[in-house]
């Protein structure tokens, strides 16, 4: 919807639903979460907390943590790994950066990371707030419905496709939502800092042409951007209301040519977004992940490997073809972790896409290079249709021996309808943790996190977060 004169007639028509969904996001308590959500916003909590940690690892984690350390602020939140106590601000702008640093976090089909900005502002605000496990939930719950119906309200594949990074964009709405709740603001106080936070929103998708560290920044500088939103609103500072659906310099049109303006506000209090939320299996975006399982599946079952084969074309989305269908250039591990020829080839080697697939040494090697580059990408009509609604993928792999193998993959693991187990995420948690701090502290941080909903407070995982220390790991980038 370029036509403004169109957009106007619609915002009209919507007139108010920032100040419908602040009101919702203000009345969320604990005991209106369902079971089914608490359990999954759990999950989230304790994945977060595992990325983070391992992204403290990385040079861009490491570089953000020495900066909010040095920005320093009042000592109101650890900053974790280092023992050492900032402002809530840079907290956020550290814990965001870390969750996000290596793409393993969680996301939506909204396209957008929601933990990473969620968690870092919960759990700052907890400390500085005193506030107990009941208010992080429901602050969790607010963070991550705000955040995914703002980026359903953009039309997350038309925003994409302009080249805005939804997380960094529809990332300041999560920050504020869930430090409204942990700070107690009323609904119309809520209103003002969602349309603060509005007002930042930013980030764009330019880090893919020359292998920026921007991504790994742009969910801490939104979680502190929605912090501060909160805290301004809360102290009177008034924010646009009608931020979202305003005629002239509302964000919905301004971030997209179809904008779905009703979609904020659809089936508040039924549907909670939160239940979508997808965990990944695979160190790389999760649009690639459909066509990983599928080459997975079909190298174990006929018992094949690469030199057995003659061709792969891989089918996807339109919007997965412009994301991550470029041409490989192995010049950065985010360039490898976003590009679907190279997670498709090193998944073919290594039966696998996890950390070690993810190395400055393992994406330059000449094997998995020469089969990266050989991997054919095609839009299929079928799965570009169904995208967001379905992340799905198709590979076919020819064999020198001329046959045709196919594999469509609809829910790949980690989906909601295809779900990682408890089990899985505590798993993923020690694997990533222990790399990071050593299995004893990653054991106290897992038992302190899966304890933060039952308990009167987040001491025993402040503490936790306090004591541990990050290993150094080499992830430099490589510049080909």
């Amino acid at each position: 919807m370029d036509d403004l004169e169109g957009w106007k007639t619609l915002a009209r028509e919507h007139r108010g639903i920032t100040q419908q969904l602040a009101a919702f996001l203000a009345g969320i308590k604990s005991e209106i979460v369902p079971e089914k959500t608490r359990h999954i916003l759990e999950n989230a909590l304790v994945d977060a907390l595992g990325c983070g940690l391992y992204g403290l690892t990385t040079p861009w984690g490491r570089i953000v943590a020495e900066f909010a350390k040095e920005q320093q602020g009042p000592a109101e939140s650890v900053l974790w790994g280092s023992g050492a106590r900032v402002s809530a601000l840079n907290a956020v702008l550290a814990g965001g950066t870390a969750i996000h640093s290596f793409d393993f976090d969680d996301h939506s089909r909204a396209k957008i990371h929601p933990g990473a900005l969620v968690v870092p502002v919960v759990l700052a605000l907890a400390q500085r707030q005193q506030v107990g496990g009941d208010r992080v939930l429901a602050a969790m719950a607010a963070g991550y419905e705000a955040m995914n119906r703002v980026s359903q309200a953009f039309n997350p594949s038309r925003a994409r496709m302009r080249g805005w990074h939804l997380t960094g964009t529809a990332g300041t709405f999560a920050a504020a939502a869930a430090a409204s709740v942990m700070l107690g603001l009323d609904a119309d106080t809520t209103a003002s800092a969602l349309g603060l936070a509005g007002t930042q929103s930013a980030g764009t998708w330019a880090f893919t042409d020359d292998a920026g560290m921007s991504k790994r920044l742009h969910p801490g500088r939104s979680a502190q951007a929605g912090l501060m939103a909160a805290l301004l609103a809360q102290r009177g500072f008034v924010g646009p209301r009608f931020i979202l659906e305003a005629e002239d310099g509302g964000l919905l049109f301004g971030m997209s040519d179809t904008p779905r303006p009703a979609m904020l506000v659809a089936d508040l209090g039924v549907r909670w977004h939160s239940d979508e939320t997808c965990f990944k299996p695979y160190a790389c975006c999760g649009s690639n992940h459909a066509c990983v399982d599928a080459v997975l599946d079909l190298m174990r079952e006929h018992e094949l490997i690469p030199a057995d084969i003659e061709r792969v074309v891989a089918g996807v989305a339109s919007v997965v073809d412009t994301q991550t269908g470029f041409e490989y250039r192995a010049d950065s591990v985010l360039n490898a972790q976003m590009s679907l020829r190279y997670n498709i080839a090193v998944a073919m080697f290594d039966g696998q896409a996890y950390l070690e697939q993810f190395t400055p040494a393992r994406i330059v090697e000449p094997q998995v290079v020469a089969l990266a580059r050989h991997v054919e990408i095609e839009i299929d009509p079928e799965i570009d249709r169904a995208y967001p609604q379905i992340y799905g993928g198709r590979v076919t792999l020819v064999t020198r021996q001329g046959r045709t193998l196919t594999r469509k993959v609809d829910y790949s693991r980690g989906m909601p309808e295809n779900p990682m187990s408890g089990a899985d995420i505590d798993g993923k948690f020690m694997s990533l943790a222990s790399a990071a701090v050593g299995e004893f502290h990653a054991g106290q941080v897992l038992d302190a996190a899966r304890g933060v909903f039952a308990g009167g407070s987040v001491d025993a995982l402040t503490n936790a977060l306090t004591q541990v220390r990050v290993n150094h790991i080499e992830h430099e980038p490589v510049m080909a």
